[in-house]
């Protein structure tokens, strides 16, 4: 005969909650794939719930930051109050090296459905990249 000790207070709620289902999610992760053409790299990333005008594109030294804000709204009516939230409110943002040679005006970008679409032509780069370094373990 198996003893389950008993709860003093149970909480359905919190059960169902602690279902590995419900678990930890990584709400600020802008969902990407990259795929890789003859001549460019096509940048595909999830972004559900933004505005267009939410999202900000920009390059510096080499670096192409995308970046996407959702304000939160704190409103709780006298209809009901939340009982879980899992939706992401705030800032995200991620960064992809390009090279210093491609510019602004050679992207090209589009938003539809909460998926933004980047064209980022391949550009050879003139900078050497230098080599990596070993040091050798006696």
């Amino acid at each position: 005969m198996m003893m389950i000790p008993r709860r003093n207070s149970y909480d359905l709620w919190e059960e169902l909650f602690k279902d590995p289902f419900f678990g930890p999610t990584e709400n600020k992760v802008m969902r990407t794939d990259i795929k890789e053409n003859k001549h460019d790299y096509n940048i595909i990333m999830d972004l559900p719930g933004y505005d267009k005008e939410d999202i900000k594109v920009d390059i510096e030294n080499g670096y192409l930051n995308i970046s996407a804000t959702m304000n939160k709204s704190n409103d709780e009516t006298e209809k009901g109050k939340f009982v879980r939230r899992e939706r992401y409110f705030g800032e995200c943002s991620r960064s992809f090296y390009i090279g210093e040679d491609v510019k602004e005006e050679d992207i090209k970008a589009s938003f539809k459905n909460g998926t933004l679409t980047l064209v980022v032509p391949k550009v050879e780069e003139t900078k050497e990249i230098p080599s990596k370094k070993y040091i050798d373990i006696d």
